[in-house]
């Protein structure tokens, strides 16, 4: 994985430091997302940061007002997303992979809080089922959006085109399959925007999913690296054949190379992109991390920000 330049971190931090002051919240924990968290990062890219936070006055808890629960900043090549320490425990209750990925980040900005230990914690105790539809839902609403071809209904309803045939259209539904007439004027054909950097999301998320179902079918549900290049050096080796290994290793390698923007067409493959809608809770739902723990790690985090 790259490294972020010097100068960068001392951008984010300055940039961190007038988050606080303006807003009036103390951030205990502030780390990459995105593209630089997994190791796709392209000469072009943006810089993802996620943070959580107390308020500095805790009396805001109780006010009428109360406290935002999420913050969103922008500061030209920097975007910012925050939670309140409240919702980010409320988060990972609910197996939320966004708030597990944050603690899990490789790249950490600020530490005032260390999350090594819950992070462990949340690791050992997360429900799979939680994650697993997550990263389905990742996959297949971007290869729905950017990778089939399909028709947008005049109310913006999009419709996958499954095959075109004589006149008409065999399009995908919530409920199934139906056919669309090509003279239809409710209906048109939409561009979509099958770039290397879409690919990737959907391949990474695919593989993310059924990597936990096979993994959790064999007895250990093993989370995915986030970084991508580990994953598939380290994980995906022991699900995966080399083919598909390979496809998403090219996939990456362009996204570095600052070819994220290019259309490819679609190089993940309409089954691959759509695993399992159902799987069984038995072998992997369980009950989550304890409420009690991560209000213990609440306590915490208010401390680290005193």
């Amino acid at each position: 994985m790259a490294s972020i330049p010097a100068h960068v971190r001392e951008t984010i931090d300055s940039q961190l430091d007038e988050i606080e002051r303006v807003r009036e919240v103390a951030i205990v924990l502030a780390v990459a997302r995105g593209s630089h968290a997994w190791g796709a990062a392209g000469p072009d890219s943006d810089y993802d940061i996620g943070f959580v936070y107390t308020p500095t006055d805790l009396r805001r808890y109780a006010h009428l007002g109360g406290v935002d629960e999420v913050l969103l900043e922008e500061r030209e090549e920097f975007e910012y997303q925050g939670w309140d320490v409240r919702k980010f425990a409320a988060l990972l209750a609910d197996s939320n992979d966004g708030a597990i990925d944050l603690l899990r980040s490789p790249i950490r900005y600020r530490t005032r809080y260390d999350p090594d230990p819950l992070a462990d914690y949340v690791e050992r105790t997360y429900n799979p089922i939680d994650c697993y539809h997550a990263w389905r839902g990742i996959a297949t609403n971007n290869y729905r959006k950017y990778l089939s071809e399909h028709l947008v209904r005049n109310d913006d309803e999009t419709f996958p085109t499954l095959e075109r045939r004589d006149g008409e259209y065999l399009v995908e539904t919530d409920e199934g399959t139906t056919t669309v007439v090509a003279d239809d004027e409710r209906f048109a054909e939409t561009g979509t925007k099958p770039t290397v950097k879409r690919n990737l999301t959907v391949v990474r998320a695919a593989m993310a999913a059924r990597y936990l179902k096979e993994t959790g079918e064999r007895g250990d549900h093993e989370l995915p690296a986030i970084e991508f290049e580990a994953f598939l050096d380290e994980q995906a080796p022991t699900v995966f054949d080399d083919e598909r290994i390979g496809r998403a290793r090219d996939l990456l390698e362009r996204k570095r190379a600052g070819e994220g923007t290019v259309r490819i067409g679609d190089a993940v493959g309409r089954a691959f992109a759509h695993p399992p809608k159902r799987i069984d809770p038995a072998v992997h739902a369980r009950d989550g991390p304890d409420r009690a723990r991560l209000n213990d790690a609440i306590d915490e985090m208010i401390a680290a920000s005193r």
